[in-house]
């Protein structure tokens, strides 16, 4: 399990159909080391502090392993008409990971990275900004079908971050699993 990106992001006002909104999702690879405090990542925003950041929604994560499906189902949406790779921060993601989905990750799991430990939190809930980011109206439907929503974290000890930093997962009470959740407040 590694790192592969880090990725930050400001916010921004961009217009979503007729409307327009501040959103900080279009998050762009950083190099080198990159700090973590309690509240997330050194450069970082998050444009509505009621869904996103804050000190148990920190440091947003997604799987490397989910790129595939989405390139297919961008393809077949037309968003995309190759096998384009999908770019890093895409998703609004913090840290694209590799080898740590969503089945695997417990609430209170902590990941120890070499600078810094973090915690999972929660799992992450799309919105209609996460449906323009990704070019097509149904793609957060997408994501609750698929299950395929990454991890919140809070940051335990805060230091730095990088890509290619290796991650240990240290199991925490492994009562809630991450995609349960999700799955279970999607739901109601």
């Amino acid at each position: 399990m590694r790192v592969l990106q880090v990725c930050t992001g400001r916010a921004q006002e961009v217009t979503i159909g007729s409307r327009r909104v501040l959103t900080a999702i279009a998050k762009r690879p950083r190099k080198g080391a990159v700090e973590v405090g309690a509240l997330g990542l050194e450069g970082d925003e998050q444009a509505d502090p009621s869904v996103h950041g804050g000190r148990s929604k920190a440091v947003y994560a997604y799987p490397s392993e989910h790129h595939a499906f989405w390139r297919t189902v961008r393809a077949q949406a037309r968003v995309s008409l190759w096998d384009e790779p999908i770019p890093p921060g895409l998703f609004g993601e913090n840290l694209v990971l590799e080898g740590l989905s969503e089945d695997r990750l417990w609430i209170g799991d902590r990941l120890r990275l070499p600078g810094c430990v973090l915690a999972v939190s929660e799992p992450r809930f799309p919105c209609f900004k996460f449906n323009a980011a990704m070019g097509f109206t149904h793609a957060a439907k997408l994501m609750v079908q698929s299950g395929f929503c990454g991890a919140y974290f809070g940051v335990i000890e805060p230091g730095t971050v990088s890509a290619g930093d290796a991650v240990e997962l240290l199991p925490g009470p492994r009562e809630v699993n991450l995609r349960d959740l999700f799955r279970s407040r999607a739901r109601a």
